[in-house]
């Protein structure tokens, strides 16, 4: 992404370490920054990550966009990291537990949009780290892997949830269990993706996608992401019933006053987000 600057009343950017923060306006862009290692996670650069998400609530970012460094957006495990010992029985339940499973609960419940950019590789918990975002845009080298069959396990961080449910019960089990690779342009004719794009377009064109949601009513945005995602579980009468709530409270926002206005007054609406 192209150098940001905080904004005057954002108050903290991150420019070193294994996650980047920066601005554009109402704008926050993270970065997963160890592109040596295709972002491969670690602990520390998990901590990193929650430290940046918490900087984002705190300094009232509208959308945020998540990418990552060099030429891969992210390869999930860095496994080196687990402290590996061949005969000794690793705990992945408690890896998953502290870290990848707040880390998708949380992006989920963000109140404002996430949009990935994805570049280059995202390959088992970074295929569905992007996917748990609410708009994923990808670049043609773009590449989505459910790895971990290859070294014997489940797909996790949401991914035998999000994949069933957007591209049905055939392509997932078939990328599950092969571990094949999805290419962007097929990622996007499947459904997993919004747009593909032209690498050098990304950046640009994700950011530009982010500033439009960020201009948006993100109150409305919050709920529209609260209720698509609610509908996942949700019997018709639930999900009837939690529309009906979720309207009458967004028809008391300011935002709601000013679109029903600049709507009679033929001119563009300026949203808050109140």
């Amino acid at each position: 992404m192209p150098p940001m600057s905080a904004p005057a009343g954002q108050p903290v950017s991150l420019d070193s370490g294994p996650v980047l923060l920066t601005w554009q306006g109402n704008v926050a862009v993270i970065t997963l920054n160890r592109p040596d290692k295709l972002n491969s996670f670690t602990r520390e650069m998990h901590a990193a990550l929650r430290q940046a998400l918490d900087h984002v609530e705190a300094g009232g970012a509208r959308a945020l966009l998540l990418t990552g460094a060099g030429r891969g957006f992210c390869a999930g495990q860095d496994l080196a990291d687990l402290d590996f010992t061949p005969g000794q029985m690793t705990d992945l339940g408690e890896l998953i537990d502290n870290n990848f499973n707040p880390l998708v609960r949380r992006l989920q419940a963000l109140p404002l949009p996430v949009v990935a950019a994805v570049n280059g590789t995202a390959a088992g918990a970074g295929a569905n780290l992007a996917l748990a975002c609410d708009m994923v845009l990808a670049a043609r080298s773009a590449s989505f892997i459910q790895a971990f069959v290859k070294i014997g396990l489940v797909p996790d961080s949401g991914g035998t949830w999000l994949l069933p449910k957007r591209i049905g019960m055939a392509r997932a089990m078939g990328l599950a269990m092969t571990g094949d690779k999805l290419t962007a342009e097929e990622a996007e004719k499947w459904g997993l993706v919004w747009e593909t794009m032209d690498d050098p377009l990304l950046p640009e064109q994700a950011l530009a996608l982010a500033t439009h949601l960020a201009a948006q009513p993100t109150r409305a945005l919050a709920a529209i992401k609260r209720s698509m995602y609610a509908s996942g579980t949700s019997t018709l009468d639930t999900q009837l019933d939690l529309e009906r709530d979720l309207q009458r409270e967004l028809g008391q926002s300011a935002d709601y006053a000013e679109g029903v206005n600049a709507f009679l007054e033929k001119r563009a609406p300026k949203f808050t987000g109140r």
